[in-house]
């Protein structure tokens, strides 16, 4: 008999944490929004990896190596992810440059887009913490 009362107690305190949303604090708004963010994130990420893979980035660039270039995660570590910072790199991608890392010029891409010139430096700059 004690067991099938503590069992009802269990399935009751289920139950309450069930109906109650088990003790999230979050509205359901806020929940689908964060699934929206992380997953317009994986895709601009993989957009990101899309247009490094056509360009002739990883000629001269890998993600976790030096190459010709600075490793993906050394550019990350060294930069932080602002505005500003976001819009430099993004520029030095279109229209190349040369001394940061060395005295080997990076290649100019005029045709790439700002806006997809900073979601490659986006993604590379996620690469912060992968070394």
């Amino acid at each position: 008999m004690k067991k099938l009362m503590v069992l009802g107690a269990i399935a009751a305190a289920s139950l309450m944490m069930y109906a109650c949303g088990g003790g999230e604090t979050k509205a359901p708004e806020q929940k689908a929004e964060e699934k929206k963010s992380a997953s317009t994130v994986d895709a601009d990420a993989e957009k990101a990896l899309t247009m490094i893979g056509k360009l002739d980035c990883t000629t001269c660039h890998k993600i976790s190596e030096k190459n010709i270039g600075p490793a993906y995660t050394d550019v990350a570590a060294k930069y932080e992810a602002t505005d500003a910072v976001i819009d430099d790199l993004s520029n030095k991608i279109i229209k190349g440059g040369q001394g940061v890392w060395g005295q080997v010029p990076m290649t100019p891409h005029p045709s790439l887009s700002m806006d997809d010139a900073r979601m490659m430096v986006k993604y590379i700059l996620s690469l912060k913490n992968q070394k």
